[in-house]
């Protein structure tokens, strides 16, 4: 219409435009329209409007200052994301510190209105990892909450930024396993679960093998709260053969995670052996992201190896974990007294003296680091670790005789 001249019917075309870029959220689009409309009244007299420049002025202020909130949000947000991804949790206070001046420095301007969808997903956004980071995970609950609320309140919004509601429920559904909300876990499981059998992600290939990584992953944490570990087991074939259809979709910060995840299913089902395998790809795949889940890897690797006997190796392993773990330098108090736990028992010197040849005495040390774990519990900044691995349940298998999976289940009735 524009290079047929015809401006005034073009404007139209452009009005119209405007009015669903607004309703579907999209300023980018609008931005254009308003360019394209001031180029129109700037060559053209189309006396459309008296006021007609002063109104796109104001518009195109407008729309440019809610992108420039926009943009410092979704920055904050994929920002503190990253700082997840490559370190983890926060160990002590000086990580929390380091990350709540960051979040201070880089957050916008707290005078202005925080009004727009994607406004409120960033901020949303920011607070979640800001939370998950310092590990208080009932203030995660609450902005993962509001994440996927804000996506129910505008319906609409679910098909075009599809992969950040099943993101929100991910993390709406890691929110309740963290704070051992069963009854929720479950409600939000079948909500994604459901979600996952719609159009909108059936048809779309990342949607679908985003669904799928949240769906296994939440329902491998339900086996971990529930205790439930052997019947976690029957789910693994499928998802190693989906897992292998679609390597080339995954980035290494997921697939490291789902290693850990079905270690530690096979490791709580009483099959270290089929744990070590899982772990060794984590422990000899280089790469540089998420130093605490190493760490937590090559622990549970060298647990598996005393469960199944291998003397030798842990004996090997207690000195390799050890350096890996200094070389860590900022570890967190649990890594510490597991750290100094490892110390003591290599200075016992050799095999014949080794707490692995004495069981009385390995007994009696598991007791002891128990007792020293256990205030630790209820330590905020430490409780991930415990999630990681749950060395608490094992030392108290170990010192009971029974399966870590019998103990798990015991406090999953209990609290039930």
């Amino acid at each position: 219409l524009y290079n047929r001249g015809l401006y005034l019917q073009s404007l139209k075309i452009l009005d119209r435009m405007k009015e669903l870029a607004r309703s579907h959220q999209q300023f980018t689009y609008l931005q254009q329209v308003l360019f394209f409309e001031k180029k129109i009244e700037t060559l053209f007299i189309t006396r459309s409007l008296q006021d007609r420049a002063e109104k796109l002025s104001e518009e195109a202020d407008e729309v440019s200052d809610k992108l420039s909130l926009i943009s410092q949000l979704s920055n904050l947000a994929l920002e503190l994301y990253s700082w997840y991804i490559r370190n983890g949790h926060a160990r002590n206070e000086k990580d929390v510190a380091a990350v709540n001046a960051f979040f201070e420095k880089h957050f916008p301007d707290r005078g202005r209105p925080v009004e727009g969808f994607y406004e409120q997903l960033y901020l949303y956004q920011s607070q979640c990892w800001l939370s998950f980071i310092k590990q208080d995970f009932l203030l995660y609950y609450r902005y993962t909450q509001k994440w996927v609320d804000l996506f129910d309140s505008t319906e609409n919004m679910k098909l075009i930024e599809t992969a950040q509601y099943i993101k929100g429920l991910h993390n709406l559904i890691t929110s309740h396993f963290d704070l051992r909300s069963f009854d929720k876990l479950n409600e939000t499981i079948a909500v994604l679960e459901n979600f996952s059998n719609t159009p909108i992600v059936l048809n779309n290939k990342n949607n679908l093998i985003q669904s799928f990584i949240y769906l296994y992953i939440a329902k491998i944490n339900k086996h971990f709260l529930e205790g439930s570990f052997s019947e976690g087991l029957a789910m693994i074939p499928a998802m190693e053969a989906k897992l292998k259809e679609i390597e080339l979709y995954l980035d290494s910060h997921r697939v490291l995670v789902f290693y850990y995840k079905i270690a530690c299913l096979y490791f709580g089902a009483g099959k270290p052996a089929k744990a070590i395998d899982y772990l060794n790809r984590i422990i000899h795949w280089k790469v540089n992201l998420r130093d605490d889940l190493q760490c937590y890897a090559r622990l549970l690797h060298l647990i598996a190896h005393y469960e199944i006997g291998n003397t030798e190796v842990v004996n090997y392993l207690s000195k390799s974990v050890y350096r890996f773990m200094y070389k860590m330098k900022n570890l967190s108090t649990v890594e510490e007294v597991l750290f100094n736990f490892l110390k003591k028992s290599i200075q016992k010197g050799g095999e014949e003296n080794s707490l692995l040849n004495n069981k009385a005495a390995i007994k009696k040390s598991f007791t002891v680091l128990l007792e020293t774990l256990q205030p630790l519990t209820n330590n905020k900044l430490e409780s991930r670790a415990f999630m990681y691995l749950d060395i608490i349940s094992w030392l108290e298998s170990k010192i009971r005789g029974k399966q870590v999976q019998a103990i798990i289940k015991e406090k999953f009735l209990a609290k039930s």
